[in-house]
């Protein structure tokens, strides 16, 4: 992949002048081209939401930081347009650059703003719904993927990387630097920096460790054709045809039972295929089997989406 990308669009600004969001017309890899599509617009300012529009044009150098908050909602969006993969971005800094900002159904408006927004439209007999308070906007209201379904549009976070095929149900969440690498359904949470592989299925409530908190500097990666059963979790990588059971949460200082019947942390089975992780309900140990076939797979009618 070229370490160069670009983008071109209208920045959001407040009233001091700080970038809100950057809504792209066009981005793409490689050098800036001599024929990117205009973004000139007649409306440079909404009183109602107190804010500027102004045009921009942004290229950068993916291997650096990102320099400003043009940059770095370029990242994001480079992300959920599938041009560059989860893990392959410096996204160093990245919360330094962006704003808190109440996403609304009229735009992002400056969070300190919001109370007296809200009553520019309420004199004119308008309803302003506020989404949310956040760095990060919605995916869909910036990037709609092909080939997917998002039951709950508020739990897939701008930047996330959803591949054709795959499935976020209402509880299902994917955060940003984070997602799928083919068909895949999601009933639990993908955290920051995990990327799950083609085939693959976390049950409902199951959560899979990310790195934004706790001092964890191990990508979690949860290879093909797994399951990773309702409430479970896993702090380890699993590899290709694993399961862990429903209910049981696996971190790399879990002492497991491994496959040759001694005790060992989960750390040390990370990222191997074809194994099954289950709760002993008589001893209460948590034990790791070798497993061979399939647990059934997804549902095909259901990821053709």
């Amino acid at each position: 992949m070229s370490t160069k990308a670009w983008g071109v669009g209208i920045a959001t600004l407040d009233a001091n002048g700080a970038t809100l969001d950057v809504r792209f017309r066009a981005v793409g890899l490689g050098e800036l081209p001599s024929d990117t599509p205009s973004v000139d617009t007649s409306v440079d300012t909404d009183r109602d939401r107190g804010v500027a529009l102004r045009p921009v044009t942004v290229a950068i150098d993916t291997t650096a930081g990102p320099a400003d908050s043009a940059d770095a909602y370029l990242r994001l969006n480079l992300l959920s347009h599938r041009l560059a993969l989860p893990r392959t971005l410096n996204l160093d800094g990245i919360f330094g650059h962006l704003q808190n900002v109440a996403w609304t159904s009229r735009g992002p408006v400056a969070a300190d703003a919001i109370e007296s927004v809200m009553w520019n439209f309420a004199r004119k007999g308008e309803h302003l719904t506020v989404h949310g308070v956040d760095k990060f906007p919605r995916m869909t209201d910036y990037v709609v993927p092909s080939g997917v379904r998002i039951a709950d549009a508020s739990r897939v976070r701008l930047g996330a990387y959803l591949s054709s095929g795959t499935t976020v149900m209402h509880e299902g969440f994917c955060n940003f630097n984070a997602g799928t690498l083919g068909a895949s359904m999601v009933e639990g949470r993908i955290s920051q920096g995990v990327i799950v592989g083609d085939g693959s299925d976390i049950g409902g409530g199951a959560s899979i460790m990310g790195t934004l908190s706790g001092g964890g500097k191990e990508m979690v990666t949860m290879g093909e054709r797994c399951l990773l059963g309702a409430n479970a979790g896993i702090g380890i990588s699993l590899g290709d045809d694993c399961i862990v059971e429903a209910g049981l949460y696996v971190t790399g200082g879990t002492i497991v039972i491994d496959p040759s019947g001694a005790p060992v942390k989960a750390r040390l089975l990370s990222g191997q295929s074809g194994l099954l992780y289950r709760r002993n309900s008589l001893s209460g140990a948590v034990e790791v089997l070798a497993r061979s076939g399939s647990w059934g797979g997804l549902n095909a009618d259901l990821h053709k989406n």
